[in-house]
């Protein structure tokens, strides 16, 4: 199976840091946050990554080079001006499924303690979402996990969409690259009941504003002393 990052925004909420440095490049506990997920992709098993990129793109490719040095092979989907998460999934669908109809998809502005290892492709479903705790800063969450695995956009005790997916290439049968967000597709399919999901009880943080990155940054440097 391989992976896909998505790390193609502008990282408008991160300015004025992101107007000379593409967001995933941006450093947390002593390196760029796209490198921890190149990492724990390596320490799950992962090999072959494809990572989407536009706003300074030129710099992701030239910083993380062909992958050798996190024993990976990276493959790199230039989009010029992004395409939306759905749009840059369809684009980069004939690298990622070329050896399996499932791969995974992280967000590239997201951090976690999340051991990928343990996804598993789930039966009669076209994705696998990793859902959390409600942040602070997002307290109504995104959907309901129900006792059966499934997901679905309405109920009581939500939870929050990670960033971490597992997907099924025939989620995006008949979509192009301009077919938008990831989300409604998702809710669409969660309509269907094809959507399954797993609550994460460890750590993550959605690394969206230069406070949550400094603070991130801060603890992660703690660990290390």
């Amino acid at each position: 199976m391989k992976a896909m990052i998505l790390a193609a925004g502008k990282g408008e909420r991160m300015r004025p840091l992101t107007l000379t440095t593409p967001k995933p490049l941006l450093e947390v506990g002593g390196k760029p946050l796209i490198e921890h997920h190149l990492d724990h992709l390596y320490r799950a098993g992962f090999r072959s990554v494809v990572i989407n990129h536009a706003w300074l793109g030129e710099q992701i490719e030239s910083t993380l080079g062909s992958g050798d040095r996190f024993g990976l092979s990276l493959t790199y989907s230039r989009e010029g001006e992004p395409l939306e998460t759905a749009g840059g999934i369809v684009r980069a669908l004939p690298w990622l499924t070329d050896d399996s109809d499932w791969f995974l998809v992280i967000n590239g502005d997201i951090w976690s303690d999340f051991d990928l290892s343990g996804l598993t492709p789930p039966d009669q479903a076209d994705a696998l979402l990793v859902l959390t705790g409600n942040p602070p800063h997002h307290p109504d969450g995104d959907f309901h996990l129900q006792a059966d695995g499934t997901v679905s956009e309405d109920g009581t005790d939500t939870l929050t969409f990670t960033g971490i997916s597992l997907l099924h290439r025939r989620l995006f049968q008949g979509l192009d690259e301009h077919s938008g967000k990831l989300g409604p597709i998702l809710r669409e399919a969660m309509r269907r009941g094809r959507i399954r999901g797993i609550e994460h009880a460890g750590e993550w943080v959605d690394v969206g504003t230069p406070d949550r990155l400094r603070e991130l940054d801060r603890t992660l440097l703690s660990r290390e002393l």
